[in-house]
């Protein structure tokens, strides 16, 4: 019995501090980066370019809740005067899933110039969308999109890489899978320090932007 209370007893203790550290790093980032993120329109500052990071796309091509609202938060601060472009950056690795392809139709669609819409079909996750954005695309300043759980993140990534970019929340409702997203971003929230520790590069340099 006595064995058995030390295991739990050391779980238990071990569960505590694991909860501590995630928790202490993910307020530890939302402080980091507050002053890089905004809510307003009127207030962000402006730049060329929005980039929208990528999110889950149908099987019909139609953006889940999470990147239309995204998309649509772009689309406000074009029109707002507040960017010249967009730039779409997602997950493209199979010829049947683009996220890229239905964000630039879903611009399109909404009266976006082609010529206004710059893509990046290797953008598969949000260290490769940061990185590639400058060393691929040439962006120097962006606004970058997003949920507000996914900001701090996406705004650690960006000034660790010496990026000139500030964060626009992208949130117009409740998401049904919210908690789920905000659960696997805490996780999220290590790779990214590994990935800015170790001056990692993403998953391709190449130019993969169709």
């Amino acid at each position: 019995m006595r064995l058995i209370k030390k295991i739990i007893l050391t779980f238990a203790i071990f569960v505590i501090l694991a909860s501590m550290i995630v928790l202490g790093f993910e307020a530890y980032l939302k402080k980091d980066t507050a002053n890089l993120i905004y809510d307003e329109i009127e207030n962000v500052p402006e730049a060329r370019t929005v980039i929208v990071l990528g999110a889950s796309v149908h099987s019909d091509g139609k953006l889940s809740p999470v990147l239309q609202d995204r998309i649509e938060t772009a689309i406000e601060l074009y029109q707002a005067g507040k960017v010249e472009q967009i730039l779409v950056s997602g997950d493209h690795k199979t010829a049947d899933y683009d996220e890229v392809g239905a964000m630039k139709n879903y611009l399109l669609q909404r009266g976006i110039p082609e010529n206004n819409v710059l893509e990046d079909h290797a953008g598969f996750d949000t260290y490769d969308s940061m990185y590639r954005s400058n060393e691929v695309i040439g962006i120097k300043d962006a606004i970058v999109v997003t949920q507000r759980f996914h900001l701090p993140r996406t705004m650690f990534i960006a000034k660790n890489l010496g990026l000139d970019y500030t964060g626009f929340v992208a949130d117009k409702k409740e998401y049904e899978t919210s908690t789920r997203l905000r659960r696997r971003e805490k996780l999220a929230n290590f790779k990214a320090l590994w990935e800015v520790i170790t001056d990692g590069e993403p998953a391709t340099l190449k130019k993969r932007l169709e």
